[in-house]
């Protein structure tokens, strides 16, 4: 199941969109999970936390969750 997260811009980085969503607590473990190459965007393995994302994008977080953004 995915949840859908919604933000107040067109853009998000992917650091600040897991810190919006509740998901994540620091910049510290958003870097650890893409070392870890557990992040993934639209099926495809995350390499930077600084990724622009648009509404419609899917992050998925081995062992977390799968999130979608959305704007209202």
């Amino acid at each position: 199941m995915t949840t859908k997260i919604s933000i107040d811009t067109d853009t998000i980085q992917l650091d600040q969109f897991l810190k919006w969503a509740g998901v994540l607590a620091s910049g510290g473990e958003i870097r650890q999970l893409i070392e870890e190459r557990r992040i993934r965007r639209n099926g495809e393995i995350e390499t930077t936390k600084r990724r622009r994302l648009a509404p419609g994008d899917i992050i998925e977080i081995e062992g977390l969750g799968s999130y979608e953004v959305t704007r209202d």
